[in-house]
């Protein structure tokens, strides 16, 4: 079998605990650019790295293979591979720490509080469960073999060893993980009595908008099973067991069953708190992972030590107050 070629080394470390950026240029059959400067300005017109990427490369911190410093007037070659570091604005600090579930050799799972993205993305960069880990606990080559929304708190695995990364991400494409989140939203007697229940529908989410959407009639691509663990004061605590991984999928069903889950900014309506508004987090959890390790062969069961504080402190959670 033909093996695929690798890209070259980067001649960027890490900053912070971030990878660098690798870009590769696409083919130009056209010869539509006849710089790297006006490939790169087309990429990212009209957005936010536009300014970034011409002060990147006016200032020499654009790299190609070796460590060539490249300029925007030089020829546009296309398969060529570059690195930079984006230009990363200060971001407010994520004022909560991330426990070590488990670590050895191979894997790390930890237990990631609310409103911490867990890789990089957006202006989300320095503060993310990665980055912090990597620094934290000196592993420059932690990766996660999955993700968790920002505003969801639980369970969370990286893969120690880059040999390790793609057996650990397989387990979570080939569904051999067991997932179970909790979540707290509104009680309805009247649907409770037909639960448990397995939602299924087709969620897409288009790139660039927020919220997810269910397509009607559309080949189910998502599939999650809702039960009622417990209720009081109007209030009910489910055991959520998603059997696909689609964004959103948990608070998107739950959504549709008209149980939205409590300080959820996006379902049913959007409503986008500041980034720094640590108040009344979404009372949702990723609350155990099991599987048997790839590596290792050992059977493993995690469970998160959080808890929704709606739960034991509605009054609490809804001023906002920890």
């Amino acid at each position: 079998m033909r093996r695929r070629a690798q890209p070259p080394t980067s001649p960027l470390p890490q900053r912070a605990g971030i990878d660098p950026v690798r870009l590769r240029l696409p083919p130009d059959p056209e010869g539509t650019w006849p710089d790297l400067g006006d490939y790169l300005a087309a990429r990212y017109a009209g957005t936010r790295g536009a300014d970034s990427m011409a002060r990147l490369l006016a200032a020499g911190r654009v790299l190609g293979p070796g460590g060539r410093v490249l300029r925007a007037e030089d020829p546009y070659e296309p398969g060529a591979f570059l690195w930079f570091h984006r230009d990363m604005e200060p971001e407010p600090r994520v004022p909560f720490p991330i426990s070590v579930v488990h670590r050895d050799a191979h894997l790390l799972v930890v237990d990631k509080p609310h409103f911490m993205a867990t890789t990089p993305r957006g202006s989300h960069i320095t503060e993310t469960a990665l980055a912090r880990l990597r620094a934290e606990l000196d592993l420059p080559h932690l990766s996660p073999a999955h993700r968790l929304d920002r505003l969801t708190a639980g369970l969370v695995m990286f893969s120690v060893r880059p040999e390790d990364r793609g057996a650990y991400q397989l387990l979570f494409q080939r569904r051999e993980v067991h997932k179970e989140y909790e979540a707290l939203a509104p009680h309805d007697p009247a649907l409770a009595r037909t639960l448990p229940r397995t939602v299924r529908s087709r969620i897409e989410k288009a790139r660039g908008v927020i919220a997810a959407v269910e397509v009607p009639g559309g080949e189910p691509n998502a599939e999650s099973l809702v039960e009622l663990v417990d209720s009081r004061g109007g209030l009910g605590r489910y055991r959520l067991t998603p059997r696909t991984g689609r964004t959103h999928q948990l608070r998107v069903h739950m959504n549709s069953l008209g149980l939205p889950i409590l300080g959820d900014p996006v379902y049913p309506q959007v409503t986008d708190p500041a980034p720094d508004d640590y108040r009344r987090p979404l009372q949702l959890l990723a609350r155990v992972l099991a599987f048997t390790d790839p590596v290792t062969a050992r059977v493993h069961r995690f469970e998160s030590g959080r808890t929704l504080q709606a739960w034991n402190d509605r009054a609490g959670w809804e001023a906002g107050t920890n």
